[in-house]
C-alpha cells in the first residue's frame, strides 16, 4: 500500500512540474537585475515618477491603484514612490513639494499614499489633473505651479516657504535623486521592486501577472 501511494505520489508531481507557470518570467525580457541597487528601495516596491510623465499618471490612474493592495497583501513589500527632479520644468519644486508633504503625512501618523487624508495624494493628484487633463503649464512661474499643489493639500505658501529647506525635506528630496541612473535604462514610470530588481514595463500584460512577477522578485 505504502509503494503504491509513494508511485501516485510520484506520478502526481511529476505531471505537475510538466505544467508550464500560468506566468513565466525571464531576466532581460521581464525584469533585470540593476547594476548598482537603488538607495532606500529595501523591502519596498519603489516607483519612479515625474508630475509631466503622461504614462506615469495613467499608471496612477489604472493600474496602481489595483496592483499596491494586492501586491502588498500577497509580497508584504511598502509601495513608495521617488520623484526624479531631473524631468519636469518644476521637477526640484515638486520633488521638495511632495517631500514636504511626506513629511507632514508622516507627523500625522499617515502611510499609505493612497490615504484620502494625505497632503501627498493629495498635491499628486491636484498636478498631475492640472498638468494632464487640463493642460496646465504654469506659465506664471513656480510659485503657481506651488500653489496648485500647496492649495489642495490645505497648506499654505508661507508655511512651504518656511519648511521646504528644513533637513528632513531635503534629505528626502535628495534620498530620490539616484532614481536617475534607473530612470535612463527604460524611462518611466520604473517599477523597482527591493531596490534590486527594475520591471520591464512594455512586458506587462495584466495586473496579475505583474502581482505575481513582484511576488517572485520579492524572494530572491
Amino acid at each position: 500500500m505504502l509503494r503504491r501511494t509513494l508511485i501516485k505520489t510520484a506520478a502526481v508531481l511529476a505531471c505537475a512540474a510538466a505544467i508550464p507557470s500560468a506566468f513565466a518570467f525571464a531576466e532581460g525580457t521581464d525584469f533585470i537585475k540593476l547594476e548598482k541597487p537603488l538607495p532606500g528601495g529595501e523591502g519596498k516596491l519603489v516607483k519612479i515618477w515625474s508630475y509631466d510623465c503622461p504614462f506615469c499618471f495613467k499608471y496612477d490612474a489604472g493600474v496602481d491603484p489595483k496592483m499596491v493592495p494586492l501586491m502588498e497583501k500577497a509580497t508584504g513589500l511598502k509601495f513608495d514612490m521617488f520623484h526624479l527632479e531631473t524631468k519636469g520644468k518644476y521637477g526640484r519644486a515638486g520633488s521638495e513639494l511632495f517631500a514636504y508633504c511626506l513629511v507632514k503625512d508622516k507627523a500625522a501618523g499617515i502611510t499609505n499614499l493612497e490615504d484620502a487624508n494625505s497632503a501627498f495624494k493629495k498635491a499628486k493628484d491636484a498636478i498631475y489633473k492640472a498638468y494632464h487633463k487640463k493642460g496646465e503649464r504654469w506659465a506664471a512661474g513656480e510659485d503657481a505651479f506651488l500653489k496648485t499643489g500647496l492649495d489642495a493639500a490645505g497648506i499654505s505658501a508661507d508655511e512651504f516657504a518656511k519648511n521646504r529647506k528644513n533637513a528632513d525635506v531635503q534629505a528626502l528630496a535628495d534620498a530620490w535623486k539616484p532614481s536617475y541612473d534607473v530612470a535612463k535604462i527604460q524611462g518611466i514610470p520604473a517599477y523597482v521592486v527591493n531596490g534590486k530588481y527594475l520591471i520591464m514595463t512594455k512586458s506587462i500584460r495584466s495586473i496579475d501577472g505583474m502581482v505575481s512577477l513582484i511576488g517572485e522578485l520579492a524572494k530572491k
